[in-house]
């Protein structure tokens, strides 16, 4: 029954539903992940993008990290290999295009949960999907960000925390000969130290950990591309012929190059499944659309970068032959072509980045349970406690356990999670849009930095006292309003 679930909303409902909504942001948006892609680079190149306020939010830079941390595991490392030997070279050019596309869906998520972000009494926030469904459908609308506080709970909050455990485990006593169990110990040890210190510390390690994984894993990539120089247009023409069938049929030729490279490349950069705007909704910044065009740019990091490393250490290695690729598979096809690559210490270097990933997404993963948990609970401190220890448990029973049921029970809630979330957004997305035109006017206006004045919104459920900026923000708006004025009146 899971698998026929599995495959009913992972191989025909959500492939439908998901391209066809990224789509339509995409065009309605006026290609708004295009238009912003050049200020993704400036947004996070000023002060402002590591900038808190008195309450010690997330920087917008802190946000970012956090949120690739999630994004960034082991479909970057495992997935591509396997959608490679199932689907062929051409799964990477539609795990591409499923990436561009699913920048608009992030833009406008993550826009959503600054804007109904909400103020919590110590000053902090709190925000995501369950919150945008709330405060932006109405109080009617409360049982769907119920479902989906649930949904995420049971899913990222437990499943995929057991997931990454097992799959950390794994890896290491493949790579070293540790024991799973021993492995399970440290890394409860260690996952316990971070979430016992809130969010502000699961930040600082992902400000640290997320640039090192990522750098690192890159740097590997682009010694592969220099030993390999001459090869590299031979591969993009072998990935782009196999996304259209021009070479010989693997895994099903091009419908299966199609399906695997979507498949895969949403499973990977999680967009529309409404995870990262939790973490999103946590930093501080001027106006909702600077965090949602930053975000926008993490989908391109997981998917446009970090997922393509991955398929061209496989795709330019001696070992990759379309006949007997299929005799391997995961983290062995991609050990086994870096150490063709590098020799044999690649396949170590597959495994502790596999690690690193893996943990960097349970932190992540607590988080998400985290903040759904505050959807019901508010900030009750023994409920958070309880599941932190529960987290500890789940990172020893993860690493011995076969979790085959447990896993694919997790995908199927996953799934659900994604309609519930897609939903919401195409209800919402005119007030996103809305959001986003009042962005781009304020730049057109000549205003640098653009501000977010939540009275101009008050025919929204927006929560004022989050917007209460900075005094130097306050300042930039009063400017920025002055300056949209003389515009106006030339």
């Amino acid at each position: 029954m899971l698998g026929l679930l599995n495959d009913l909303l992972w191989g025909k409902v959500l492939i439908v539903v998901l391209i066809s909504l990224g789509l339509w942001f995409t065009i309605a948006s006026r290609f708004v992940q295009f238009r912003y892609f050049g200020k993704m680079f400036r947004i996070l190149s000023t002060n402002q993008a590591f900038k808190d306020d008195k309450y010690g939010h997330l920087s917008s830079f802190q946000a970012l990290l956090l949120s690739v941390a999630g994004r960034v595991g082991g479909g970057n490392i495992a997935g591509v290999a396997v959608a490679i030997t199932l689907g062929g070279p051409g799964a990477i050019f539609w795990m591409w295009v499923v990436g561009l596309v699913g920048m608009a869906t992030s833009y406008f998520e993550c826009t959503l949960a600054q804007a109904f972000k909400k103020s919590e009494p110590d000053g902090t926030y709190r925000g995501g999907p369950a919150y945008y469904i709330t405060r932006g459908l109405g109080k009617q609308w409360k049982w769907l960000g119920g479902l989906y506080s649930v949904l995420l709970l049971i899913t990222f909050g437990f499943g995929f925390n057991a997931l990454q455990s097992y799959s950390v485990a794994t890896s290491v006593n493949d790579a070293f000969g540790i024991p799973t169990y021993y492995t399970g110990i440290a890394l409860a040890m260690v996952v316990g130290l971070i979430i016992f210190g809130g969010v502000k510390r699961i930040a600082r390690v992902a400000e640290v950990l997320v640039p090192v994984m990522a750098l690192g894993y890159l740097g590997i990539t682009l010694m592969v591309l220099g030993l390999n120089a001459g090869k590299i247009p031979d591969v993009f023409m072998l990935i782009v012929k196999s996304a259209f069938g021009l070479e010989p049929a693997i895994g099903g030729g091009i419908g299966g190059a199609i399906l695997l490279g979507v498949k895969r490349g949403l499973f990977s950069n999680e967009a529309g499944l409404g995870s990262a705007p939790n973490v999103a909704a946590v930093a501080y910044v001027p106006h909702p659309a600077n965090q949602g065009i930053v975000q926008a740019f993490s989908v391109f990091i997981d998917t446009l970068i970090l997922c393509s490393c991955t398929a061209f250490i496989i795709l330019l290695s001696g070992i990759y032959d379309p006949a007997t690729i299929a005799d391997q598979g995961g983290v062995a096809l991609t050990q086994t072509a870096l150490a063709d690559h590098v020799g044999e210490w690649g396949r170590s270097f597959v495994s502790v980045a596999l690690l690193l990933f893996g943990f960097s997404t349970i932190i992540y993963n607590y988080y998400l349970g985290e903040n759904s948990l505050n959807f019901f609970s508010g900030e009750n401190q023994n409920i958070y406690n309880a599941f932190r220890v529960a987290i500890i448990c789940l990172c020893c029973w993860g690493a011995i356990m076969d979790l085959g049921t447990v896993f694919a029970f997790a995908d199927v809630t996953m799934g659900f999670l994604a309609l519930v979330n897609l939903f919401a957004l195409a209800l919402l997305f005119k007030t996103g849009l809305r959001i986003m035109k009042d962005y781009d006017q304020q730049l057109a206006s000549g205003v640098r930095v653009p501000t977010f004045d939540a009275q101009r919104f008050s025919d929204l459920n927006i929560d004022s006292s989050a917007w209460e900026l900075e005094p130097e923000d306050q300042q930039q708006r009063q400017s920025g309003a002055s300056e949209t004025a003389t515009s106006t009146g030339r």
